[in-house]
C-alpha cells in the first residue's frame, strides 16, 4: 500500500479513538530515545535503515496495513508472549499483534489502576491502552494472555482477558496440559476466522515461520566472528521489529541484509571500531522501544554478541519440522517446540541452565550481563542459578536490575565499563 502522510496518519489515529496529542509527545520521546541508543554507531549496514524505518512504521504504516486487512474481512488478536504458536494464527488466516509496551512513557497512567510495585512491561503495556496512545487497542478482535507470571495473570483477571495456560513444569502431565492448550487455542482461532486449518496451510505457515527464525539465526551467526559485522544493538532492533513487522516485508528486508553482512565480513569490515569484551545479555526480553541496556554496554566498548532472551534466542531457537503430513502431527510438533521455549517460569528449568552454557562455548562469550527487568523475580532468582554454571567456567557476570525509566543510564554506563574491565583482568583465568 502506499505510504500515508502526515494529516493521513493523523485521520488515521482520530478513527482509531486515540488520543492524538498524547501519541505525539509518545512518539517525539521514542525517537529521541531511538536516535540516542542506535543513532550514534559509526558503522551500520546500510540494511538496517529498513528495520529502523519498520519501528518508526510500528505506530503509523503498519497500522493501515493492519486497518486495511481488517477492512477487507480479516481477523487479528492482541498478544504479549512468544509461547503463542504464530503457525496456527497464520493457518488460521488471523493476525497476531504483539502488544508489549517497551516505553516509560506510559507507565504513570497504568499506575492510577495497577500497582506501582509490579513489572513495568505490564504497566507499559496496559498504561499506552489507558492513555489511548495504543493504536492496536481497538485492532484486533480478543486479547489473548499468557501465565507465565503472576503480574501477569493477575493483570488478565483485572481487565477480563483470556489466557492461555503455560504449565509450570516440564513433566509427561504437563506436555499434555500444553498440548491440549495449543489444540484449543486454535479452534478458537477458526471460530474466529471461519477458517479451518488445513495440512497444506498449516505446512506453509511452518514454512514460513521457519524461513523467519532461520534468517535470525542466520544474522546471529555473524556475531560469532572475532569482528561481528552487526552490533548486538541492531540485532536486538530486527528482532524487537520481527514481533511486530509484516512477515513478508521481514523476510525480504533479512535476506537483504545478510547479503550485506556476507560482503561485510569479506572485506573485514567490522560494526565495531574498537576491540570489546564479549558479552551475553541474559534475563528478561528488551520489548521495542527499550534498548537501554544494550546501548549503555555497547557504548561502554562491549560488544553485545547474544541475547538470551524473548528478544533473543529464545524467540528464534529451534524449528517446526516441515515433513509432516496430518494437522494433528503438525500441531504435536508445534505444541513441542513452543515448549521447549526456557522460560524462568519452569521449575526446575535444568534446559536454560544447559542451554546457556552452549551458548557461551558457540559464540565465545567472555562476560554475561543478567539484565533484569525490576519486579521480575523469576528471572532475577533464577540468575543465582546461572552465576554457580559461570563460576565453574570462570565466566564472569553481572546483575543490571532496571526499569523502563532513563535516569539511571550514566550509572549502568559506569558499572558496565567496570565490569569490563574485570573481564579484561581474568582473561587468563579461563
Amino acid at each position: 500500500m502506499d505510504r500515508l502522510d502526515s494529516k493521513q496518519l493523523y485521520d488515521m489515529w482520530t478513527e482509531l479513538g486515540m488520543e492524538v496529542k498524547l501519541h505525539d509527545k509518545l512518539l517525539e520521546n521514542s525517537e529521541k530515545l531511538h536516535k540516542r541508543n542506535y543513532l550514534w554507531q559509526t558503522n551500520r549496514p546500510i540494511a538496517m535503515k529498513l528495520f529502523d524505518t519498520a519501528l518508526h512504521d510500528s505506530h503509523g504504516q503498519r497500522v493501515a496495513e493492519i486497518v486495511d486487512y481488517r477492512n477487507a474481512g480479516g481477523k487479528s488478536i492482541g498478544t504479549f508472549c512468544i509461547y503463542v504458536p504464530d503457525e496456527i494464527a497464520m493457518a488460521a488466516d488471523v493476525l497476531n499483534i504483539p502488544l508489549c509496551g517497551g516505553t516509560g512513557f506510559t507507565v504513570d497512567y497504568a499506575d492510577k489502576v495497577l500497582p506501582r510495585d509490579i513489572c513495568p512491561l505490564v504497566r507499559s503495556t496496559f498504561g499506552m491502552a489507558i492513555s489511548g496512545t495504543c493504536p492496536y487497542k481497538t485492532l484486533k478482535d480478543f486479547v489473548l494472555g499468557e501465565t507465565t507470571c503472576d503480574a501477569k495473570k493477575k493483570t488478565w483477571d483485572l481487565f477480563g482477558i483470556r489466557s492461555l495456560e503455560v504449565p509450570q513444569k516440564k513433566n509427561p502431565v504437563d506436555k499434555a496440559l500444553w498440548l491440549g492448550e495449543v489444540k484449543s487455542f486454535m479452534a478458537q482461532l477458526e471460530d474466529l476466522s471461519g477458517v479451518k486449518v488445513t495440512a497444506e496451510n498449516l505446512r506453509e505457515a511452518i514454512k514460513k515461520q521457519n524461513r523467519k527464525r532461520s534468517i535470525l539465526n542466520s544474522i546471529s551467526a555473524f556475531r560469532k566472528l572475532e569482528n561481528p559485522p552487526i552490533s548486538g544493538l541492531d540485532a536486538l532492533l530486527i528482532s524487537q521489529v520481527a514481533l511486530n513487522m509484516d512477515i513478508d516485508a521481514f523476510i525480504l528486508a533479512g535476506e537483504m541484509l545478510l547479503k550485506e553482512l556476507e560482503e561485510r565480513t569479506d572485506k573485514s569490515i567490522s560494526a565495531y571500531s574498537a576491540p570489546g569484551v564479549r558479552v551475553l545479555m541474559a534475563g528478561t526480553p528488551s520489548p521495542m522501544g527499550y534498548a537501554k541496556i544494550h546501548a549503555a554496554a555497547e557504548m561502554s566498548g562491549l560488544r553485545v554478541v547474544m541475547d538470551e532472551s524473548c528478544t533473543g534466542l529464545r524467540y528464534s531457537r529451534g524449528n517446526v519440522p516441515e515433513d509432516l503430513q496430518t494437522v494433528e502431527e503438525m500441531v504435536v510438533a508445534i505444541a513441542d517446540r513452543y515448549f521447549d521455549i526456557d522460560c524462568a517460569c519452569f521449575s526446575p528449568n535444568s534446559e536454560r541452565m544447559e542451554n546457556v552454557r552452549a551458548v557461551i562455548e558457540e559464540f565465545n562469550v567472555e562476560g554475561v550481563i543478567h539484565n533484569i527487568l525490576q519486579y521480575c523475580h523469576g528471572f532475577n532468582v533464577e540468575a543465582g542459578a546461572q552465576d554457580s554454571i559461570f563460576s565453574e567456567i570462570n565466566v564472569p557476570s553481572l546483575k543490571i536490575v532496571s526499569d523502563y525509566s532513563q535516569e539511571d543510564m550514566e550509572q549502568i554506563k559506569l558499572r558496565l565499563e567496570a565490569f569490563g574491565g574485570i573481564v579484561e583482568n581474568t582473561r587468563g583465568d579461563r
